[in-house]
C-alpha cells in the first residue's frame, strides 16, 4: 500500500501548561488521557511476544492517581492475565503536566491464532465533553495480533507522535500518529469510538457511554474553516491524516482510530489508539512550512534536505521531526529497539526557538539495510511562540522517502552447451552485495531487443514490457544458464532483477538489458509445401539450407541430415523419414526431400531436421536441430452464397506482413486453379479470406461468377514468409496448402425472436397473496420478426422454438427447457418454487439451423419479512412466541440476534420463523423490558450475489399477566 500524498496539519497546541488553567479541580482518581498497546515477536520462539502499554497520565489534575498506578492488568486474549509493573515514568517533552507511563512484559501463547490484547484502567481524566461522566468512565484499549510462525519476526507499528493535541475553534486541525512499521508492512487507518471496560469482565470493552462525534455532536451548527459546509471529522485511510475541519466548541475531546497492519494482502493485526484533543478559542495564525519534495533514491544515497518555516505574525518558531528513520520515540529519546539499521537519520536545528524564517536540516546516509517496498514517512512540525496569552499553533507536512535496491551491473551473455545437450545461453553479472539473506536474482527474457523504457523510480519490469521470467537463483550467484525453448534465428534480450524477502519485500531496479543472437551453425528449414492432396498418395516437399556459418572442414566430415516428421499441426512426436549423408561439397543436391504416401487430405504434417558431424572418435554427433515447421492447413466455412477460407501454419519463419495468394478451381480438385486474390496478412489472426465468387486477379483470366449452392468449389492457398533474422539470407519463402473443396449455403438463417415475460407486480401484492402457495409459474411470450427492409435475411420457415432457462442472472450457460412447435409463441414454465429466473428463446428452421438467442429476460421475487415490536411470553396462549408477521415470502436463510440494553447478546437463532419464547439461548427467562435485535435475511433472488436484508429494531417483552389479542 504505497501512496504519495502531501498533507498540512494545523491548530496544534503544544503549551499544555496554558490549557491546564482551563480545567476545574476534580478528584485525584482521574488521570488517564490517552494511549495504545504495541507488540513485538521475540527471536527464537514463534509464540513469545513482548507487549508494551504506553499511556499518558494527567499530572496537573491526577498526580496522586498517576503515582499510585504502579501496576495494570494485561489480558492476553488467550484466557490468561498478568499484573504488570510500570517502568520509571517520564514527563512528555515540552509538557510537564503529562507523563509517559510504560508497562512492558513478555507472554508466550499456547499456539497459533488471533488474539486481542487489552488493558482497562480506572479512570479517565475529567472534562471530556463528548462522552458522559468521563471521571467515572474507565480507559480501555486493545490491540489484535495474528500469532503465526509463517509471518516470521513481526512487530506492530510504533506511534512516534504523542496522542495529545490541541486545536482552535473555527480553524482546521490535523494530527498524524507518525506510525512506523519496522518490518515494512502496509498500514491502513480508520476511525472508531473510544471504549470503556466492563466492570464484570475487565478483559472486555464496550463503547464509552454517550459518545458524540466531535465534528457536530457538541455544536450541530459547526462549519468548516472555509464556512461553506458542515464541519467534518475524518481520517485518511492511507496516510493516517486525522483532520477536524473545524472545531465548533472549546473543550476537551477524546477520539480513537484503528491502524491496520497488512502483509502480502493479509490483515495480520490492528492497533487502537485513544487520543485527547483540547480545543481553545484564541486568535493566532498558523505557521507556513515548506518540506522537501518526496524522494526515491537507490540505497547508498546521502539524503540532505533543508526544511523552512515562516510565521505570518512574525512569531518565533520551533522545528521538530518524527519518523522511524530517527530511531527515537515520542519523548525524543533513543528508541529501545532500533527501528532502522544504522545509520539513523538526523534533523538539525538550533536548541532554542528561531526567528522567522526558521530552518532545519534533514540528513540520512542510506544503505542496503534500508531497502524496503513501503516508503519511509517523515513528519515535520513547525510550532509558533505567540506569547503567554495566545494559543500556540503548529503546521505539519510529510516527507516520503522510498529507498530501492540498486541496479545489478555488467550483465553479459554468450552461447554455451546445455548440460543435457542442445542450445543454451550463459548469463553472467557482477556480484550483487546489496541484498539480505533470502534474496533472489530473477532472470527475465523476451524475443527482440527493443529499448527498455523505465521511469525514474521504476523497480522490476513494468507491465507490458514483454519479458517473461525464465529462472531464479540466490542473490549470491553470478551466473545462470538458460535452456528454456531457445529458437534459432531469434534475437533475445535478457534482464535481471534482485528480489528481496518478506516482510520488507520488493525488487530492485532492473539491470540494463543485454541482447543475444544464437549462432547459426545448423541448417534452417525453408519450405514445407503440399504438392499433392490425397488420402493415400499425398506429397509434401521439404527444403532447407546448408548449415549457416559452417564451412567444410570446420567440423569432422562426413556430415548427415536426419529429417523427422510428426503428424499434425505443430505436434512434436517425431519419427525419422529420411537420412542424407553429405560432405557439404558445393553443387551437390543434399537439401531437399520429397515425402510421399501421405494423407494430406486429413492431416497437416510438421518436420524437424537434425544435423550431425563426425567427431574425433569417428562417431556421428548431433550438432543441432532446426525449429519445427508445419505444412499450411486450409479450412473452409460455408455461408450464405459465400465461402470463408482460413489457414494457419506453425513455422520458424514469419508469414505475417506479406501478401498470401488464394487459388480457386470451379472444376474440381484437379483444376485448373486460378489466382483470384492476394490477401494482405498483418498478423496471425488475419489469415482469412471470404470468397463471394469474384476474381480480383485477372492476369490468368476472369473467373468471376456468383457462387451457387449446387456447385462445389476447390481452393488452395500459397503463403509467403520471411525469417526475421537478417543472418538467414534465404529471401521470401513460398508454401502451398492442401486442396480443399466446399459449397456455399443457399438458405438464410433464422433471426432471433423477441421475448417478453409477464412480470411480478410487487406493489400490487398483499401480505396474504402468496400465503400457503408453494408452486409458481412464469409466462413467456415472443414474436418472430417478419421479413421487411430491416430483416431481409430472416428465414420465415420456422418449425420450432427452443426455450432456455437459468436460475441466476450471473449464470453464463443456460439449460434448454423444452422445444415447442411453430406457430406456438407462448410457454408456461410451471411447478417452480419461486419466480426468480432468466430466459431466452431461439428459432429453428426446416434445415435444422438455430438462430442466435433472443433478448434475455429475467423475473425476480417479491421478498417480504416483517417483524412485530412487542410480544407477551406469559403462557396465556396468546402472542407467547415472537414470530414474523403474516406470511414471509421467498426466505432462504435467517440469522436473528437479540441484545439487552447493555449490549449483551441474550438470544440467537437461524429458524426462519424465529419462535423466540422470551428465554435466553440457554433457556433462562428474560425479564420484561426493551430488547434490541438484528436480523439478517437472505431471500431467493434472481441474483446469486444479492445482498441480504439487514434490519435492526427493538422488541418490547411483556410479562406479569399482560396479554395481547
Amino acid at each position: 500500500m504505497s501512496y504519495r500524498m502531501k498533507f498540512t496539519y494545523t491548530a496544534w497546541l503544544v503549551a499544555f501548561l496554558l490549557i491546564g488553567s482551563l480545567w476545574p479541580a476534580v478528584s485525584y482518581a482521574t488521570h488517564v488521557r490517552a494511549g495504545e498497546i504495541t507488540t513485538r515477536r521475540l527471536p527464537g520462539n514463534s509464540l513469545t511476544y513482548e507487549i508494551t502499554l504506553t499511556v499518558y497520565f494527567d499530572e496537573a489534575r491526577g498526580r496522586d492517581a498517576a503515582r499510585q498506578q504502579e501496576t495494570v492488568t494485561f489480558c492476553f486474549g488467550d484466557g490468561t492475565t498478568q499484573e504488570v509493573r510500570r517502568l520509571p515514568p517520564t514527563l512528555l517533552r515540552g509538557n510537564p503536566n503529562t507523563s509517559i507511563n510504560i508497562y512492558r512484559t513478555t507472554h508466550t501463547y499456547p499456539g497459533p491464532g488471533t488474539f486481542s490484547i487489552s488493558v482497562a484502567i480506572t479512570n479517565r481524566n475529567n472534562g471530556t465533553i463528548n462522552m458522559l461522566d468521563p471521571v467515572n468512565t474507565s480507559f480501555y484499549i486493545s490491540t489484535t495480533i495474528s500469532v503465526n510462525a509463517a509471518l516470521g519476526l513481526n512487530s506492530t507499528p510504533v506511534l512516534l507522535n504523542p496522542p495529545l493535541d490541541s486545536a482552535r475553534v473555527g480553524q482546521r486541525f490535523c494530527h498524524n500518529p507518525a506510525a512506523f512499521d519496522a518490518d515494512g508492512d502496509s498500514l491502513a487507518y480508520r476511525l472508531t469510538i473510544p471504549q470503556q471496560g466492563v466492570p464484570s469482565n475487565p478483559c472486555r470493552g464496550v463503547v464509552v457511554n454517550g459518545y458524540r462525534d466531535p465534528a457536530r455532536g457538541i455544536n450541530p451548527n459547526a462549519q468548516t474553516e472555509a464556512q461553506n459546509a458542515p464541519a467534518t471529522f475524518t481520517i485518511n485511510p492511507i496516510t493516517g491524516d486525522l483532520c477536524w475541519d473545524a472545531p465548533g466548541a472549546a473543550g476537551q475531546y477524546n477520539v480513537a482510530f484503528i491502524i491496520e497492519e497488512w502483509r502480502n494482502g493479509v490483515l495480520i493485526g490492528e492497533i487502537i489508539r485513544d487520543m485527547q484533543i483540547v480545543v481553545t478559542d484564541n486568535p493566532n495564525r498558523r505557521p507556513q512550512l515548506q518540506a522537501p519534495a518526496d524522494l526515491c533514491v537507490e540505497a547508498g544515497t546521502l539524503i540532505n534536505q533543508t526544511v523552512t518555516a515562516t510565521d505570518p505574525d512574525g512569531h518565533r518558531l520551533e522545528l521538530t521531526a518524527f519518523g522511524g528513520p530517527f530511531n527515537r520515540g515520542p519523548d525524543g529519546q533513543p528508541y529501545p529497539d532500533a527501528l532502522v539499521a544504522p545509520q539513523a537519520a538526523t534533523f538539525t536545528t538550533p536548541n532554542q526557538p528561531q526567528n522567522s524564517p526558521a530552518t532545519g536540516t534533514f540528513r540520512w546516509q542510506t544503505n542496503c539495510s534500508h531497502i524496503r517496498q513501503e516508503p519511509y514517512d517523515i513528519v515535520f512540525r513547525a510550532v509558533d511562540f505567540p506569547g503567554r496569552n495566545a494559543t500556540q499553533l503548529a503546521t505539519l507536512q510529510s516527507f516520503r522517502i522510498t529507498i530501492i535496491g540498486p541496479r545489478p551491473q555488467n550483465l553479459a551473455a554468450r552461447p554455451t552447451a546445455s548440460p543435457t545437450g542442445g542450445r543454451a545461453v550463459q548469463l553472467t553479472w557482477s556480484p550483487y552485495t546489496c541484498a539480505p539473506p533470502g534474496s533472489l536474482m530473477l532472470v527475465y527474457r523476451r524475443e527482440g531487443c527493443p529499448p527498455l523504457q523505465l521511469s525514474p523510480c521504476q523497480t522490476g519490469l513494468p507491465p507490458g514490457s514483454g519479458y517473461t521470467e525464465v529462472g531464479r537463483v540466490p542473490s549470491t550467484a553470478t551466473a545462470f544458464v538458460d535452456t528454456l525453448n531457445l529458437r534459432r534465428g531469434i534475437q533475445y534480450s535478457y534482464v535481471i532483477v534482485a528480489q528481496y524477502p518478506l516482510p520488507q519485500g520488493g525488487v530492485s531496479i532492473a539491470s540494463q538489458p543485454v541482447c543475444f543472437n544464437l549462432p547459426l551453425l545448423a541448417p534452417v528449414l525453408t519450405n514445407v509445401t503440399v504438392d499433392s492432396t490425397s488420402e493415400t498418395r499425398g506429397v509434401i516437399t521439404v527444403r532447407w539450407t546448408r548449415p549457416l556459418g559452417l564451412n567444410p572442414g570446420d567440423l569432422g566430415a562426413p556430415y548427415q541430415y536426419r529429417l523427422l516428421r510428426s503428424t499434425g499441426l505443430g505436434t512434436t512426436t517425431f519419427t525419422p523419414v529420411a537420412t542424407i549423408t553429405t560432405t557439404l561439397t558445393p553443387g551437390v543436391a543434399d537439401t531437399l526431400f520429397v515425402d510421399r504416401g501421405l494423407n494430406t487430405t486429413q492431416n497437416a504434417y510438421t518436420y524437424q531436421l537434425e544435423f550431425y558431424f563426425t567427431a574425433t572418435n569417428g562417431q556421428l554427433t548431433r550438432l543441432d536441430a532446426t525449429e519445427p515447421a508445419s505444412s499450411v492447413r486450409l479450412s473452409t466455412t460455408p455461408a450464405l452464397r459465400q465461402i470463408q477460407l482460413s489457414w494457419q501454419a506453425q513455422t520458424p519463419w514469419s508469414n505475417d506482413n506479406q501478401r498470401h495468394r488464394v487459388y480457386r478451381s470451379r472444376r474440381g480438385p484437379n483444376g485448373p486453379f486460378n489466382l483470384i486474390a492476394e490477401v494482405a496478412v498483418q498478423g496471425p489472426n488475419t489469415y482469412v479470406y471470404t470468397d463471394t465468387g469474384s476474381d480480383t486477379f485477372l492476369a490468368d483470366g476472369n473467373t468471376s461468377l456468383p457462387l451457387s449452392a449446387d456447385s462445389s468449389y476447390c481452393y488452395r492457398v500459397e503463403t509467403v514468409g520471411r525469417y526475421p533474422d537478417s543472418r538467414i539470407p534465404v529471401g521470401l519463402l513460398y508454401n502451398f496448402s492442401q486442396i480443399i473443396c466446399a459449397s456455399p449455403i443457399d438458405t438464410t438463417r433464422p433471426c432471433p425472436p423477441v421475448l417478453s415475460l409477464d412480470p411480478l407486480d410487487c406493489a400490487a401484492l398483499t401480505d396474504e397473496s402468496f400465503c400457503n402457495q408453494s408452486s409458481f409459474s412464469n409466462n413467456l411470450r415472443w414474436r418472430y420478426p417478419e421479413r421487411d427492409a430491416r430483416n431481409q435475411l430472416c428465414d420465415q420457415t420456422i418449425t420450432s422454438y427452443n426455450i432456455y432457462y437459468s436460475r441466476y442472472q450471473e449464470d453464463e450457460r443456460s439449460e434448454r427447457l423444452t422445444s415447442v412447435p411453430a406457430p406456438v409463441t407462448t410457454f408456461e414454465h410451471s411447478s417452480l418454487t419461486s419466480v426468480a429466473g432468466c430466459y431466452y428463446v431461439t428459432a429453428v428452421n426446416r434445415r435444422g439451423l438455430e438462430s442466435a438467442p433472443s433478448n434475455r429476460v429475467c423475473n425476480d421475487n417479491c421478498p417480504a419479512y416483517k417483524l412485530p415490536n412487542v410480544f407477551t411470553p406469559n403462557g396465556d396462549g396468546r402472542n407467547d412466541v415472537f414470530q414474523p408477521l403474516a406470511c414471509p415470502r421467498f426466505v432462504e436463510t435467517v440469522e436473528f440476534v437479540v441484545y439487552n440494553r447493555w449490549g449483551a447478546k441474550v438470544f440467537q437463532t437461524t429458524d426462519p420463523n424465529l419462535n423466540w419464547n422470551g428465554k435466553t439461548t440457554a433457556g433462562q427467562d428474560l425479564a420484561s423490558g426493551l430488547y434490541y435485535y438484528q436480523v439478517t435475511v437472505r431471500f431467493a433472488s434472481v441474483s446469486r450475489n444479492a445482498p441480504p436484508l439487514v434490519q435492526k429494531g427493538w422488541i418490547q417483552l411483556l410479562r406479569d399477566g399482560v396479554s395481547m389479542r
